[in-house]
């Protein structure tokens, strides 16, 4: 659960919770029924609570769990296939951001920028499949030597799952997301580029065709993560740093790329294992179209959104406590709105 305060602007500040059930499920299937190097995994999902975004404004979101709306979920639900020593494929209900454009040392962090990119999250008819829907969709990973990986992933365009209304869209009648993904992972770190894009043309986000019809584009884009740890994993103190970015097509949201850097401390205190400390500042370049609307609405625009976040978490009992720290610089992009200053505490319970 999240006790979020949110002051932005002149108006008075104001507190909202949230809530996130998250109950999962992984079965061996070679066990219980047989079937060898298969295995299947669930995760149903619930969601409640206010939407603190509404009061900050921002483009970006400020808190992970935040929902539209409240609903319980199956969010994820695939069965993977061993093929020999170096590949697997899954397919069902995946969430994109599981494997691609993820990284371990930004995990902690709660602002969405941290999970995927911003120039993707802002995709598709209603979000690519990521958190909280998710959609159809089959991934196929092959190893290259000792850390070295490629996958690739075809995915439904439109994510919809059972909870969300109309069901898991079966037709594929608004095209596929495909996407790439090919890098090093290991104790060392990690480097990997990425590149994404729709079979299906999507609307720009500003220009017309005669008529007054949105002009159809291609939405697509590439990123890079890379991450590595600065002393020993395994030691007393362990420090990882990364940094990601990303571009777009800049013409079908208001994005045409970002970037997010920070640190993980991990045993912060000696004798506290659970105590972890991260600090990450993220930046979304604004597209020129979303820039032209802000501007026919009457704001002054600013080139991108940018925030930082200060977060520290330890297990306490059974409870694991986050408070949480964030700033958000010309939020929504408008270049004269103040500052918002986020502050939070995360409390979560695993069974």
């Amino acid at each position: 659960m999240d006790v979020v305060g949110v002051a932005a602007g002149d108006r008075p500040a104001r507190v909202y919770w949230l809530d996130n059930l998250d109950v999962t499920a992984d079965l061996a299937l070679d066990k219980l029924v047989g079937w060898n190097g298969a295995t299947m995994h669930v995760d149903v999902l619930a969601n409640m609570g206010g939407m603190p975004n509404d009061r900050a404004g921002t483009l970006q979101g400020v808190d992970n769990i935040e929902v539209a709306s409240h609903r319980l979920r199956l969010f994820e639900a695939w069965i993977e296939q061993k093929i020999g020593e170096r590949t697997t494929v899954r397919a069902g209900l995946y969430d994109l951001n599981s494997e691609f454009y993820s990284n371990d040392a930004a995990g902690l962090l709660i602002a969405p920028a941290f999970g995927v990119g911003s120039e993707i999250a802002a995709t598709g008819p209603n979000g690519p499949s990521i958190f909280p829907s998710t959609a159809l969709a089959v991934r196929i990973d092959h190893k290259l030597g000792g850390d070295g990986f490629v996958r690739a992933a075809v995915l439904n365009a439109t994510a919809r799952t059972l909870g969300d209304p109309g069901g898991v869209n079966l037709t594929f009648d608004d095209g596929a997301l495909l996407i790439a993904e090919g890098g090093i992972a290991g104790a060392g770190g990690k480097i990997a580029v990425g590149a994404w894009g729709y079979t299906l043309h999507q609307d720009d986000i500003f220009a017309v065709d005669g008529a007054g019809d949105p002009i159809q584009r291609h939405a697509r884009g590439a990123y890079i993560v890379a991450e590595k740890p600065f002393n020993d994993p395994e030691g007393a103190h362990p420090v990882a740093g990364f940094v990601r970015a990303g571009v777009s097509d800049g013409k079908t949201t208001p994005f045409k790329g970002g970037w997010q850097a920070g640190v993980l401390v991990a045993k912060l205190w000696a004798g506290r294992d659970d105590s972890q400390l991260s600090f990450g500042v993220n930046q979304a370049w604004l597209s020129e179209g979303y820039r032209n609307v802000l501007r026919g609405d009457g704001v002054h625009s600013a080139a991108a959104e940018s925030a930082v976040e200060l977060t520290y978490s330890d297990k306490i009992g059974p409870v694991t406590l986050q408070p949480d720290l964030q700033l958000v610089f010309d939020a929504g992009g408008d270049a004269e709105a103040k500052p918002v200053v986020v502050g939070g505490l995360r409390a979560s319970i695993e069974f």
